[in-house]
């Protein structure tokens, strides 16, 4: 198991929702748990104080943007990310593969591994699961991720099940340089689960992966274009016959009621970059669904963003503040919603958290859909950027 530990403490009555905590050299980590993303050493607009005050127990690097800058051996000569961004909790490191998948054309997939252009300068570049493995090493991150070829969205059967078998030969050399590095001594490693939307090649990557053994698994390759329902049908698939006494990570996902609805289906772990960057568009997320800041409605609205929010930001801001700074172009304007946003995920989990150890997340699940649902239908701010 590396350097981290899970155990599962709680597990909702008659379902699937779990309440656990996975020990890292850096920390606890109750789970689940939303993982704001750091993909640069950094949580965009904020500093990691705010972090801390939010209680933030886990955050993102990203391998593919640091070793492209700084690169890996300044961080590493540094400190280690931890040392680099003075941050003294928990650090997963993304293992670089969804970057590149991205590119598009800019990259080629072989064998060996992924050969592309840097989007900064152009350069030629190369990542492969070794490389991947010994940049997170030096990157000092407390949860490795195996290097894995993300699937695309649409992929024929045939097509998936393609990636999938690249996926798992790389799983096999991130495992084993993993190993050789020793890195094993402070550091734990995921493997990720591919298969595109079929479930028979979801199984098929878990048994795979699960005879290389890891520490914990994750869910990839969702979130990619398919619809939300298809991706429900998927972790509804494929999370319960994950490894129950490891964590569950689905990547890259998403909304509120995403993480509760994934939660009611058995994951743990989550990351997104949605609470960051719609902060920065001017969106706000709230129990009553999302608010466009920037529109003219908001004026001279004294309200907090969130009345139901006990966050820094809604105790002391007005929306009618907020918007100012937006059509002013001022900089707080972002640094305030995203401190309220991520606030309102992190609050959102310890709910959760709350509810499967109380045995009531059912009824958790039900009121906050409902919630949701219910001013959507009184046609409440769905954040329409063209008004105002």
């Amino acid at each position: 198991m590396g350097q981290s530990a899970f155990q599962v403490d709680r597990v909702e009555p008659h379902g699937r929702a779990r309440a656990g905590r996975l020990l890292t050299p850096h920390g606890e980590i109750r789970t689940p748990v939303f993982m704001p993303v750091g993909t640069q050493a950094t949580v965009k607009a904020v500093t990691q104080e705010m972090l801390e005050a939010l209680d933030a127990r886990v955050i993102l690097g990203n391998t593919y943007h640091l070793y492209l800058r700084p690169g890996q051996e300044t961080i590493r000569d540094l400190g280690g990310l931890h040392g680099f961004m003075s941050w003294g909790r928990a650090i997963l490191t993304d293992s670089g593969g969804f970057q590149v998948f991205s590119l598009g054309d800019l990259r080629r997939i072989r064998e060996e591994g992924v050969e592309f252009r840097s989007h900064l300068d152009g350069s030629r570049q190369f990542i492969s699961p070794e490389v991947s493995m010994q940049i997170q090493h030096a990157l000092g991150s407390d949860i490795a991720m195996a290097f894995d070829e993300c699937t695309p969205h649409p992929a024929t059967h045939p097509e998936a099940e393609r990636s999938l078998a690249l996926t798992t030969r790389w799983a096999r050399r991130s495992r084993a340089e993993f190993d050789r590095l020793g890195a094993g001594a402070r550091a734990a490693l995921f493997g990720i689960i591919q298969g595109g939307v079929y479930h028979d090649l979801r199984r098929q990557s878990l048994e795979q992966l699960a005879g290389i053994e890891f520490s914990g698994y994750a869910i990839g390759g969702l979130s990619v274009g398919e619809e939300k329902a298809v991706m429900y049908e998927v972790v509804e698939a494929i999370a319960p016959q994950m490894p129950p006494d490891r964590p569950r990570y689905l990547m890259g996902v998403g909304t509120p009621e995403d993480l509760v609805e994934c939660v009611a289906r058995g994951v743990d772990m989550f990351d997104c970059v949605m609470p960051t960057r719609n902060a920065r568009n001017g969106q706000a997320f709230t129990a009553r669904g999302r608010l466009n800041l920037k529109n003219a409605r908001y004026a001279r609205d004294g309200r907090p963003i969130d009345e139901g929010c006990a966050c820094r930001v809604c105790r002391r801001y007005t929306r009618a503040y907020l918007r100012h700074l937006y059509h002013s172009g001022e900089m707080l304007a972002s640094i305030l919603c995203t401190y309220h946003n991520l606030a309102f995920y992190l609050d959102t989990m310890g709910k959760i958290r709350q509810a499967i150890t109380l045995g009531e997340f059912a009824a958790f699940r039900t009121q906050f859909l409902d919630e949701l649902q219910r001013e959507s239908a009184e046609g409440r701010d769905r954040a329409d950027a063209s008004d105002g």
